[in-house]
């Protein structure tokens, strides 16, 4: 460690000042934040919440229903990321649909979806495309070569969602801004999104709601001046968007993903979040120039609201009203091998982290 990065840890393990909450709204953030066990190196007036950053977490029980639906009663095949396998659904998972006879297909990348529908044109193939804004340029790109290969087997169930707007949802929620269960101070922002697009978006937070935004890498050394940054805005009365993550991260974010995002989707009027309710212009759909690889109209899908598991707390979990280990399923019939919410099947869900590092922390803080 050198001389600057040992200063910036003391300034803030020695932090003695007002208590401080921030929020980190990126699931791999999560993940590190966890597995280096930076929560540790924190005073205890520094508090980090875990947000909706985990693009499966906050997938809708709905939409694996859907894509059950498509498996099961359409026959279509689903190509689909590896930790969406495990979402529990009404009628179980898309893993359990496999047992049954089920084509499900695991890929690594959107067009690995278009090669396997070229190579079966004889089969149905749906792509799950889930996430946050870094996941939808890669699905644009897929829709646009399975439009210039002329495939006609190949569609998408598109369930792509906005950062800014889980940030939003979660400053005008109840639990901030009525109740004030859950105050909060500044916000850690996300890398990979923010690489897409920039840190301008976040401006608007910081102004409307005088709340910090620093946008930060995953090193750890990221995280810890990401933090100090917030503590230091804090202290100072400022809030203000700080770019910590410059050797990746612009203002204005890459261009060229985001005219392919406006070529290929269009907003919704509305959308479902796990944990967060129906956002207003929150997620995107196909646009209709390429309607013909959207998978909701070729099947004619109709979206029915779904709950989640009633002794499952994932959505309190998700908008930081509460913790992991204030759900009584954590660790018992809930675990990452046996998940009840999809906040512990992803490895970037807050349950799972905690489950994988936090809980041996948690242990040894009893003996």
């Amino acid at each position: 460690m050198n001389a600057a990065a040992a200063r910036d840890r003391a300034i803030i393990t020695g932090y003695r000042g007002p208590k401080v909450r921030i929020m980190e709204v990126c699931g791999t953030h999560t993940h590190e934040i966890f597995r280096l066990g930076i929560r540790s190196l924190l005073p205890e007036n520094v508090e980090l919440i875990s947000g909706p950053g985990c693009p499966v977490c906050v997938t809708p029980v709905s939409y694996i229903d859907e894509a059950l639906y498509l498996a099961e009663k359409c026959h279509a095949t689903i190509c689909t990321f590896g930790d969406l396998v495990r979402v529990p659904g009404t009628a179980g998972t898309l893993a359990e649909a496999r047992s049954r006879g089920a084509r499900v297909q695991v890929v690594y990348t959107p067009l690995d979806a278009v090669t396997y529908a070229a190579e079966h044109p004889e089969e149905e193939t749906v792509f799950l495309s889930v996430g946050f804004e870094t996941t939808t340029p890669p699905t644009a790109v897929a829709i646009k070569q399975a439009a210039a290969l002329g495939l006609k087997n190949f569609s998408v169930l598109c369930c792509h969602v906005l950062t800014p707007s889980a940030i939003s949802s979660i400053l005008e929620s109840p639990e901030v801004r009525q109740w004030g269960t859950v105050p909060l101070d500044g916000f850690i922002g996300p890398a990979h999104v923010s690489t897409v697009i920039g840190s301008r978006p976040y401006a608007r937070f910081a102004a409307a709601y005088k709340k910090p935004v620093v946008i930060a890498g995953f090193e750890p050394l990221d995280v810890m001046q990401a933090i100090l940054m917030l503590v230091r805005q804090v202290n100072d009365g400022r809030a203000e968007v700080e770019n910590e993550f410059t050797r990746a991260v612009t203002d204005d974010g890459n261009l060229k993903a985001q005219a392919l995002m406006a070529d290929v989707f269009a907003l919704r009027e509305s959308f479902e979040w796990r944990g967060l309710g129906v956002l207003p212009r929150s997620a995107l759909r196909i646009h209709e120039r390429y309607a013909a690889f959207d998978a909701e109209a070729r099947f004619g899908l109709v979206y029915v609201p779904v709950a989640d598991h009633k002794a499952c707390e994932c959505g309190p979990i998700l908008r930081g009203v509460k913790a992991p280990l204030d759900c009584k399923l954590f660790g018992t019939v809930c675990t990452p091998e046996t998940p009840m919410g999809a906040c512990m099947v992803s490895s970037e869900g807050a349950c799972a982290a905690h489950y994988n590092y936090g809980r041996f922390r948690d242990h040894a803080a009893t003996l």
